[in-house]
């Protein structure tokens, strides 16, 4: 009994030692998931980051797309992979908040991954139409008591983090916040400028261009700080609206990946994404460079699944697929 139970502990330590050697060994490419169609900041993200963090692993970077269902395929097919680190995950933080909006879930955020780092975060903006005079969040909430058609506010799609903003920003404010879903970011857009719909809700980086030439105006930001994506945009908190709200993206392992093989990757994504080159990529793209440790993401995850949690039930929402 006591030789099985060394041979059992022997083969065990065996497999995490491969496990480790194998993702160390140069040359053996690391698989990047990515749960959205080629063009997508989640999909240009990795790309912009992927032959710094070759060079930092001496191993090549090979982004796969597994588009559909929101990012889900991507997060099943993490959860199949072997833990070796010869797979790994680029999602935004609505992976681990669907739990919250989905009765069947392919997989659980907190069993199936390990977090590797929060690589960049991204505001979220509250705009309003040339047809809405308001300049700041004040006069738009005057205007709402008002008028509460100017509550109407586009997202890109139901169940999505800026639909949850205009939730939080109705609970906080006490005014009705009616959510318009439309099937992507571009056609919101259009709506807001046509005069569709009187306000918008979305990330900072997708508006930025139209705030910019006046087509549109961006009256809010959900960081803590203003964005340098648009400085001379005022926080909701600046305003006097306890409302924060950053969106991020993160890497993930499969879970039971070895704590030193996921600091180990760890430390190549941030290399890559504070670098110099790498945080001007990244800047470009809207988002803020970040780069934590895998305990820090953790905390991260966690504590965004807690905010969000009672702002989602109050809205109601739950997903049809």
């Amino acid at each position: 009994m006591i030789h099985h139970l060394r041979g059992a502990l022997f083969v065990c330590c065996m497999l995490g030692v491969q496990a480790v050697a194998y993702a160390q060994a140069p040359g053996k490419p690391v698989r990047v998931l990515v749960g959205f169609p080629p063009g997508a900041v989640s999909d240009l993200l990795p790309r912009a980051l992927a032959d710094r963090m070759s060079a930092q692993l001496g191993q090549p970077i090979v982004v796969e797309n597994r588009a559909g269902a929101g990012g889900r395929l991507a997060a099943a097919a993490l959860k199949a992979a072997a833990p070796d680190g010869a797979t790994i995950m680029l999602a935004p933080i609505a992976i681990t908040l669907y739990p919250l909006t989905h009765k069947k879930l392919e997989y659980d955020p907190f069993a199936d991954f390990s977090p590797l780092t929060q690589v960049a975060r991204f505001q979220i903006a509250l705009a309003v139409g040339p047809q809405v005079p308001a300049k700041t969040l004040a006069e738009y909430v005057a205007l709402t008591k008002k008028d509460p058609r100017n509550g109407d506010y586009a997202s890109a799609a139901a169940g999505s983090l800026p639909h949850f903003v205009g939730v939080m920003f109705g609970r906080s404010t006490g005014i009705e916040m009616n959510h318009i879903p439309y099937k992507g970011t571009a056609p919101a857009i259009t709506a807001l400028l046509g005069g569709e719909i009187q306000a918008l809700v979305t990330t900072l980086a997708d508006l930025s261009s139209y705030h910019r030439a006046g087509r549109l105006r961006a009256i809010a930001t959900s960081g803590v700080a203003r964005s340098p994506v648009l400085p001379e945009v005022p926080t909701f908190i600046e305003q006097g609206f306890q409302l924060e709200a950053d969106g991020w993206y993160g890497f993930f392992a499969p879970a039971r990946t070895p704590p030193e093989l996921a600091a180990r990757l760890s430390r190549a994504i941030n290399e890559a994404a504070t670098s110099p080159p790498g945080r001007q990529r990244l800047l470009d793209m809207g988002l803020e460079p970040t780069g934590t440790s895998p305990a820090q993401f953790a905390a991260i995850i966690q504590r965004d699944f807690d905010r969000w949690t009672p702002v989602i039930k109050a809205s109601g929402f739950t997903a049809e697929d």
